[in-house]
Parts: structure tokens; C-alpha cells; sequence
């Protein structure tokens, strides 16, 4: 970087260097300044799009942009996702619709449109792929970037080209994103939640200890609802008083846990951003308009499911080699159960076959709102699909569905029904 000029702060408008005496950009007038001793330095950076479904819908229609707008299903449904105006009321993400509109009456909701914000995600995601080759996407709105070695292509260091980014994506397609930039992976995403929407957060090596001794437990990855309640139990409630532990005591008190605990309390974190990063699952669910415990209506839309997944997956090449199921019942609490196959695969009816029993044996006169079946344990096979199913009843059934794949490819999906077609190889 001995080339490219290095700056401590600069305005993240117009990317010119700022005094440190100075509040606002001398060219622009902007008080969004970028600072931190190491940003000439940094290169791992989290982009989060913010809000991104609602930010979507209301750049598509000015007439809500001050409104409390939920995406999400009807009044059986959950929130996808809100505004930053509907979160200002209790509402996020995952809570049941009623819930929702009970805190919010008045809030304007409108169904996801998934087509429209992948395209949306791809186009972003092609932005970020023309700064470095490493990105290595999360979701539909966010990703690891590595920017190490991009500072002569780009003639900035990595903060600037991604605080040019920042602007690019708000201009081009009218949505704002939050990047947080460190030294690995971890901080990188814990530093974009801290300044949304529409920051841009640094931290730096010499300060990850302090940093994270001052925050809540929780912020840690991988503890959840179940274990902060263990740790607040044993008296832990601050990072900082995992820093004080030894990485023994941590590991005789809580496994492989302990160990991750003792590094990510530290900041330690050695993962590298991969681009390749493979799906690890595919799956699909439905909510039911009333809570049900019909179980031929359960199994019918179960079968839906898997037809979902298996086409999906069939498309993608891919195959898995776990089943797993999903339920929620009547007072949202979820149940979830997997198997493992003998041999991967991704066949609706061997979907179909291993999550029936599963769905049999947590029944138990229950009633559900929510039903999802999936494949995980993913692999790719590109030249042929099932040449792992070897018995007899299996190659039958690929070949069925191979069949069926071909007439709906031809003629439309509702051209035959696999489920009549299938359900006599019962």
C-alpha cells in the first residue's frame, strides 16, 4: 500500500481526506466521517443490506416511505421482515403476524416478493464481485468480503473502495446497506449491526479485547436464549468476565462450547472468506390458516413440500444426505426432527418417506400452525443426480421422477400429479 495514500478518517461522501479537528467534510459539509486509527489497515469487511425487503418496497412506492411497513404472510403468518419505523413498535422478524398488527394496527403490510429481491440481492452481489473475488454470501442480503490486495486495483485503500461501494448501491439501486469492517470474520459482522442503518463500523485489532469485555454475553455467536440463561446462572453476563477464564475451566465446564467461547470472547477467529461456499440446506414450509391436527391434511401438504425441495434441488444437482422436518404448534413452540439417509439423495418420495414417520412420532394428538420439511448435508453430483441410489426400489422411483420431471418440463407443473402418481409405491 506504500502507493496508495492512507488516511485515519475521511468523509464517506465524497472520499477525501479529513482533518482530525474537523467534524464535517470541508468539500461536501458531511458529518458522515469515517475514523478509526487502523482503517488504512483493515480489510475484512460484513455487508448487511438494511432492512432489505421493506427497503425495497419502499423505494418502489414513495407513498409508504414514512409508514410502519411489515413483509410478510396474513394474520396466520410471521414477519419476514419491517422497517425501521415498525421496529420502533416491537416488531421483528419471525413474530406472529397477530402479534405484529396487535402492536401495530396501522402498519402496511405487503407479501414477500421473493423473485424481486433475489434479483435484487444477485445485482448487488455483482457490485461486490466487481471489487474482490472474495465474497462469500450469507443470504440474499449480506456477505463477507475479503479486500486484501485490492488497494492498487482500486487506487483507494479497502475502506475507501467499500465506503464507495456504500454510495454506489444507494445510487444505482436505491437501497442502503451497513458495512462493518475488521480483522477476521467474527468482528466484521458483529461491527455492522452497530451503526445501521447506513454505517460503517471499524474494529480494530488493538481494541478487540476492550471492545468486547464491554459487551452483553449474547453478542457471542452460537449463544442463544437457552445458553445465556446458563451462563447468567454461573454469574456470566459480560464477555469481559469470559476474558478472565482460563481456556480449561471453560472447556471442564462446557465442552466444545467452552472452547469457543474462550476464543470468540477474544476476538480469535481464523476462518477465511470463501466465495465457495456451498448451500447447506435446502427446505421449504407452509403455515396453515388454522391450527390443524389432521394428519391426512398434514401429510398432503408435507408431500407438497417435498416435491418443492426435490425440484429445487434436482435443478441445482444437488443431493443430501439428512431429512429433516420442522413443526410449530399451536403455541409456537417448534419441533424439530432429522434422519440421516443411507445414501444421499434427492428424491421427493424418499423426502417423503423418511419425514412421514418423523411427523407420526411427535404427533401425539397435537395440533400445528406450521409444517417444513428439507434436505441438509449437502453435496454436489453434476453428472448424474442418483447414481447413488443402488437398490432396486430406489432406482424405480428416481426413474418415476425423472419421468414426471420430464412431462412438467414439457407440458407445465400441473400437467401430472406425482403425489396421485406416487403414493401406490407406498
Amino acid at each position: 500500500m506504500s502507493d496508495i495514500e492512507t488516511v485515519s478518517r475521511f468523509c464517506r461522501n465524497c472520499l477525501i481526506p479529513v482533518d482530525s479537528s474537523d467534524e464535517r467534510c470541508s468539500k461536501c459539509e458531511s458529518v458522515r466521517i469515517a475514523a478509526h486509527p487502523e482503517l488504512d489497515s483493515l480489510s475484512i469487511a460484513h455487508l448487511d443490506c438494511d432492512a432489505f425487503y421493506a427497503a425495497i418496497e419502499k423505494r418502489d412506492d414513495p407513498s409508504i416511505a414514512d409508514k410502519p411497513l411489515i413483509i410478510g404472510g396474513g394474520t396466520r403468518g410471521v414477519v419476514s421482515t419491517c422497517c425501521y419505523i415498525a421496529r420502533t413498535y416491537g416488531i421483528h422478524s419471525a413474530m406472529p403476524m397477530f402479534k405484529a398488527l396487535k402492536a401495530c394496527p396501522n402498519a402496511v403490510v405487503i407479501p414477500p416478493a421473493m423473485k424481486k429481491y433475489s434479483q435484487i440481492g444477485r445485482q448487488i452481489r455483482q457490485m461486490m464481485e466487481n471489487l474482490t473475488p472474495l465474497v462469500e454470501p450469507l443470504s440474499i442480503d449480506e456477505a463477507f468480503m475479503d479486500m486484501t490486495g485490492t488497494q492498487k486495483l482500486h487506487g483507494m485503500t479497502p475502506a475507501m473502495a467499500l465506503a464507495s461501494l456504500q454510495n454506489r448501491i444507494a445510487e444505482e439501486v436505491g437501497v442502503t446497506v451497513s458495512i462493518g469492517l475488521s480483522h477476521n470474520k467474527y468482528l466484521a459482522k458483529i461491527a455492522s449491526d452497530f451503526d445501521k442503518p447506513n454505517g460503517f463500523f471499524v474494529i480494530g485489532k488493538a481494541e478487540t479485547m476492550k471492545f468486547l469485555a464491554n459487551q452483553p454475553i449474547n453478542l457471542i455467536w452460537g449463544v442463544g436464549k437457552v445458553m445465556t440463561k446458563t451462563l447468567e446462572r454461573d454469574g456470566l453476563t459480560m464477555i469481559g468476565q469470559l476474558q478472565a477464564i482460563d481456556e480449561a475451566t471453560l472447556a471442564k465446564r462446557y465442552g466444545e462450547l467452552g472452547l469457543r467461547l474462550y476464543r470468540l470472547s477474544r476476538g480469535l477467529d481464523v476462518r477465511k472468506v470463501e466465495p465457495s461456499s456451498a448451500t447447506k440446506s435446502v427446505s421449504n414450509e407452509t403455515t396453515f390458516n388454522k391450527d390443524t391436527a389432521d394428519i391426512a391434511l398434514l401429510e398432503e401438504r408435507l408431500w407438497l413440500l417435498c416435491e418443492n425441495i426435490s425440484s429445487r434441488m434436482k435443478k441445482k444437482h444437488l443431493v443430501g444426505r439428512v431429512v429433516t422436518l420442522k413443526l410449530k404448534t399451536a403455541d409456537f413452540k417448534t419441533v424439530s426432527r432429522r434422519k440421516t439417509l443411507d445414501r444421499s439423495s434427492n428424491l421427493a418420495r424418499i423426502a417423503y418417506n423418511t419425514a412421514k414417520p418423523l411427523l407420526h412420532e411427535v404427533m401425539q394428538g397435537q395440533s400445528f400452525r406450521l409444517i417444513g420439511v428439507g434436505y441438509a448435508d449437502l453435496s454436489t453430483n453434476e453428472s448424474a443426480p442418483q447414481v447413488e441410489l443402488f437398490e432396486s426400489d430406489n432406482e424405480k422411483l428416481a426413474t418415476q421422477e425423472r419421468a414426471i420431471d420430464e412431462i412438467r418440463a414439457k407440458f407445465g407443473d400441473k400437467a401430472i400429479s406425482a403425489a396421485r402418481t406416487l403414493k401406490k409405491t407406498d
